[in-house]
């Protein structure tokens, strides 16, 4: 059917729709060429609204073993071309069935490009996915509904879970944790108590870990000031390795700052350059808040900056054993160049 994207800022986008159930989420834009699979089944998408700008979608089909999560979170997908016959020797169906199996709209035959351009140009807002046939009264009432807050405590684990058998007891703090970050940390010998985000921290410390790992997440971490306020009181009991929203909680907590960036950094071609070495890796990220830092303590050092915006990407405190980072070590763009980090973090441990 036809179908389009209304922007609460009134500018329309025609296309098909994959199905008739409306949408309505932040619209964000991802410049990946390949990882659409992982990208609408990363929970820190949880609903937005996704465009992706490369021109073709689902030509390599679908490999469930590859998704980040039980079930996607994103609220809706954009995409110029819908492949129909993907070709690969994992191929298990095409990205058209996975959608309409999870009820995700899917806006396709679009121009992708000029979408991109208005929210480069005016930033992330709200947008709805409907039929070309909806009602302005209805797009209205969509678009004046306000966005989830409290996304991480839809996507977070519901029960305390265990994985690996490694050496160093690593607890997991589950704010929408990817599921190859985890697989990363089993690799790396590590053995996992993964908690609930709302778990608190006396009840993390309760089990012993060797060190704590905050993970991804949804949302603007404002939002969650009863999280920043648990991380607060693991500080300093144990060695603490953050990723995406990890280190914007660690940042918090640390008396620093966050703010929106204009369109976020969604990509698998992000450049971000090692403040000490000079060494710049390609890296993958989604996120659209940043910690300012300059308002973090003396203690922290920045140990990567974006190069495309010097934005803070990395950040340690040697005298309380934190490092974190922004970016995705696990989505592996480069492709294995910054797995070194969970090595790092399994030697920070063993050195405690």
């Amino acid at each position: 059917m036809n179908g389009m994207l209304v922007l609460e800022n009134g500018k329309r986008f025609y296309g098909k729709l994959l199905t008739s159930a409306p949408a309505m989420g932040e619209v964000v834009f991802n410049t990946a060429m390949t990882g659409y699979q992982e990208t609408f089944t990363d929970p820190s998408y949880a609903g937005q609204i996704i465009t992706m700008t490369y021109p073709l979608m689902g030509n390599y089909g679908l490999f469930h073993e590859i998704e980040q999560a039980e079930r996607p979170y994103a609220a809706g997908f954009i995409v110029g071309e819908l492949c129909g016959e993907p070709s690969n020797w994992q191929n298990e169906g095409p990205l058209s069935t996975f959608m309409m199996n999870h009820h995700i709209p899917c806006l396709y035959d679009t121009d992708t490009r000029a979408i991109t351009r208005e929210i480069r140009q005016h930033g992330v807002m709200k947008g709805v996915l409907v039929p070309e046939t909806a009602a302005t009264a209805d797009i209205r009432a969509a678009l004046a509904r306000p966005l989830e807050t409290q996304w991480v405590r839809k996507v977070t684990t519901r029960d305390i879970k265990t994985a690996g058998s490694g050496t160093y007891h690593v607890a997991v703090m589950d704010y929408g944790a990817k599921q190859n970050i985890l697989r990363d940390l089993v690799r790396n010998n590590c053995r996992l108590t993964i908690f609930p985000a709302t778990t608190p921290a006396a009840e993390v410390l309760a089990v012993q870990p060797d060190g704590i790992f905050l993970s991804n997440g949804p949302g603007d971490p404002q939002d969650i000031p009863y999280i920043v306020d648990e991380v607060k009181k693991m500080i300093g009991k144990k060695p603490i390795f953050g990723i995406c929203l990890g280190l914007q909680m660690l940042g918090l907590a640390l008396g620093g700052k966050s703010y929106k960036l204009p369109f976020g950094h969604r990509g698998a071609n992000h450049p971000v350059q090692d403040v000490q070495t000079g060494r710049v890796y390609i890296t993958s990220q989604n996120h659209g808040y940043a910690i300012a830092a300059d308002t973090l303590p003396p203690t922290a050092q920045v140990t990567y900056r974006h190069l495309h915006d010097n934005t803070l990407e990395g950040f340690v405190v040697p005298s309380q054993h934190i490092m974190c980072v922004q970016y995705h070590p696990e989505a592996s763009p480069g492709p294995t160049d910054s797995l070194y980090l969970f090595e790092q973090f399994v030697k920070m441990m063993e050195e405690c």
